[in-house]
């Protein structure tokens, strides 16, 4: 069974229903995530090690798992490793970019090891990703991850073209986290359904993107929220890196003063006031409530899905479980 650190206790509801399979099958993921980022000499091996023994959610594999269902081949698991792989590296160039000192509590391989050995092992992973699809010669998931990190791309030079902006678009940021974050989410559940030569099933690629954006609605609240302990990272940190969210943009609509504010020269004990302030409008519930409905969303994608009365089930758990996570 993989560790409790690597899937949050609602999801563990997802592993539990499952039966036997889908530990089995995460616990191969988590075994050979180790033993990928380990051989590469000692400097790499040291911060991609430490990316991945940070832990995380797991989502990403979780979803590729499911999707491709309990008779799948090995090659599920090597998707799995891939899609986690990319995210992984997408953390550690994101805390390039952002100069981040922590990543879920703890120092980043940026704050760490410095930037050039933060980019090296970002590559790193990003390319042990691909190595591992190669090993089963499955074209068409390369195609799909490979689509998907160019949407990450993408996603990551609209945040930074909006930088520091407070006045930026609803539909903008929707934009951004579709790609960003949803993009990720979908390929999973493609990546997995395509493995083995399975048919691509639109409705299961519309339930990963719903949940995927509803994830990133939620973490966004969690960034206004807190508490820091929770979260792995000061309140406001989103502010800081001048990256303006959902809970911002609603609430600049019931305190026009917020969309005045010079981002650049906040403070982290300004960056707690201005969180203080969006929470005080009830934007984050209005957030709340998008999300929840985005995941409803994706609850009825997979009722018309090419799934067993029992990938529906184990779906929607995961469904529920993005919500209760951040309830």
């Amino acid at each position: 069974m993989p560790r409790s650190s690597t899937v949050p206790p609602p999801v563990t509801s997802v592993l539990e229903a499952a039966g036997s399979w889908l530990p089995s099958r995460m616990a191969e993921v988590e075994t050979r995530l180790a033993e990928l980022t380990a051989d590469h000499g000692r400097a790499l091996a040291e911060d991609a090690g430490s990316t991945l023994s940070a832990g995380g959610k797991r989502l990403r594999p979780l979803l590729v798992l499911l999707c491709a269902g309990p008779a799948a081949s090995e090659s599920a698991v090597r998707a799995a490793c891939a899609v986690e792989l990319v995210h992984m590296a997408t953390l550690v160039h994101d805390d390039v970019l952002d100069a981040a000192p922590l990543r879920r509590g703890r120092p980043t391989v940026a704050a760490r090891s410095g930037r050039d050995r933060a980019v090296a092992t970002g590559d790193l992973l990003f390319s042990r990703a691909f190595a591992e699809l190669g090993i089963d010669g499955a074209e068409q998931q390369v195609a799909l991850l490979s689509s998907a990190s160019v949407g990450l791309a993408l996603g990551e030079l609209a945040q930074r073209r909006d930088a520091y902006d407070p006045k930026i678009t609803r539909e903008r940021y929707l934009e951004r986290c579709a790609l960003k974050t949803a993009r990720l989410f979908e390929c999973a559940c493609a990546i997995g359904r395509a493995g083995d030569g399975g048919a691509l099933d639109p409705e299961l690629t519309r339930f990963g993107r719903e949940i995927g954006l509803a994830f990133q609605l939620l973490d966004d609240v969690l960034d206004v929220s807190g508490p820091p302990e929770r979260t792995g990272k000061a309140r406001g940190t989103d502010l800081l890196d001048g990256t303006v969210t959902l809970p911002l943009i609603l609430a600049r609509e019931r305190d026009p003063g917020l969309g005045e504010i010079e981002l650049r020269s906040l403070d982290p004990a300004g960056a707690v006031a201005i969180c203080d302030r969006i929470a005080a409008t009830g934007s984050l519930d209005e957030v709340r409530t998008l999300a929840q409905g985005m995941v409803a969303a994706a609850k009825r994608a997979i009722e018309g899905a090419r799934l067993t009365a029992d990938e529906r089930r184990l779906l929607g758990l995961v469904a529920d479980g993005v919500v209760e996570r951040y309830s």
